[in-house]
């Protein structure tokens, strides 16, 4: 990673020691480029939240589940009491009860004819892992064999079929977008073995019954990849397709009966962040959005600012740094007025005790060259020119204009 040009080690060091000299080093201001109209974070932004911490889990073998991670919701681990997390889907209206599927050696097995199993927790946009294993005992082929589905939200089927050396139609296959798109790839294990699937999926989004972003789904089969992002309208049905279906904001996960005792085991998700069409904080954002954020962000830096010594350079420097985000007048007095008393103190001091302050006024009149050049304050900003001209009368570097 490299900084502008302008910008030295010695400022980036400085200046943070200055600006948070009680916070980790997690970001330089006044560097990266600044928030734009629909992007509320600086490029490089300290003030940006850090991701939360995770304890990742462990893989999962063909023949033993993994540890999924620290955060993921379980939703089955072989266990009696998770299988109470699974119902029978409702038919004619009526209830569907309790999971009548199979529990054995710590999967749960599709009984047949029992019907489609489903989860009673709903949740929609996700990461989801689910491990399957068709029959180790061959019968049938083509879609005859080891067949189910992966039902996300209820609505959208990633393909479950023994297609280890058992053609069918492409679209049909192992991790096919059933009747949409065919897998990339097989990379099946042997019948009787578990296939590990992690899933990432995107609900499409409607408005007024009208789509206005595709949802997509990316599908991993035993490390391999199988859907790259694979756009989503509606509903994949049979011989037909997808048909326009407006998605709920959730929905449950639900395994086909198709007949075959097809074992599953070790399924957990983690809820992804809303997009920001959903009202999503990350990426590009609409400008009603990007405004009202940086609004909280700068609030959030004048609030950290106001608990440094009052009038220090700290305080002071925090504060530029909030204008950055919303050119508050009030603030922008302030900092004006403790920037022209700093500039104003420096005058009264002789070559050798500014020499000892070059570090620290050389990381403001860079400060203040930064806002300027973003046009946040006026390139004839008075202290900044003021400061400006006594570090070329000291003969020290200035950053280019």
């Amino acid at each position: 990673m490299k900084l502008h040009p302008v910008f030295t080690a010695a400022f980036s060091a400085s200046l943070l020691a200055s600006v948070a000299p009680s916070a980790p080093s997690t970001g330089t201001p006044f560097t990266g480029n600044p928030p734009t109209a629909t992007r509320p974070w600086a490029v490089h932004d300290q003030n940006r939240p850090q991701p939360k911490r995770i304890e990742p889990g462990t893989f999962s073998t063909p023949t033993q589940p993994g540890q999924p991670p620290s955060d993921a919701i379980v939703l089955f681990d072989g266990t009696e009491a998770s299988l109470a997390n699974w119902e029978m889907e409702p038919k004619n209206g009526k209830a569907g009860g309790p999971a009548k599927w199979i529990l054995k050696d710590g999967a749960m097995e599709c009984a047949a004819g029992t019907g489609v199993i489903r989860t009673k927790e709903h949740f929609g946009d996700c990461q989801l892992h689910v491990e399957w294993a068709a029959p180790a005992v061959v019968k049938g082929d083509s879609q005859g064999r080891g067949n189910s589905g992966i039902f996300l939200m209820g609505i959208c089927e990633v393909q479950v079929l023994d297609s280890y050396h058992n053609p069918s139609y492409a679209d049909g296959g192992a991790n096919a977008v059933y009747a949409v798109s065919p897998p990339l790839a097989n990379a099946l294990r042997p019948p009787g073995e578990f296939q590990v699937v992690d899933i990432v999926f995107r609900r499409p989004i409607f408005k007024d019954s009208k789509l206005i972003e595709a949802g997509h789904v990316t599908v991993f089969c035993n490390g391999v990849i199988m859907q790259d992002g694979t756009p989503i309208i509606g509903e994949n049905y049979n011989q037909v397709g997808w048909i326009p279906k407006v998605f709920p904001e959730t929905g449950p996960l639900k395994f086909q009966d198709h007949g075959n005792p097809v074992r599953f085991r070790n399924i957990w998700y983690r809820p992804l962040p809303p997009r920001p069409i959903d009202g999503g904080t990350d990426g590009d954002l609409t400008a009603e959005a990007t405004t009202a954020k940086r609004k909280e962000i700068a609030a959030t830096v004048r609030a950290d600012a106001a608990k440094l010594a009052a009038n220090s350079t700290a305080q002071m420097l925090r504060l530029a740094e909030s204008l950055v985000y919303e050119n508050d007048p009030a603030t922008n007095t302030t900092v004006e007025q403790l920037a022209t008393a700093y500039a104003g103190g420096l005058k009264s001091l002789d070559s050798t005790a500014l020499e000892a302050k070059k570090s620290e006024i050389l990381s403001v009149t860079r400060a203040f060259h930064y806002l300027a050049k973003w046009t946040i304050v006026p390139a004839t900003f008075g202290p900044k020119v003021a400061l400006e001209q006594l570090a070329e009368k000291s003969g020290w570097n200035l950053p280019r204009k």
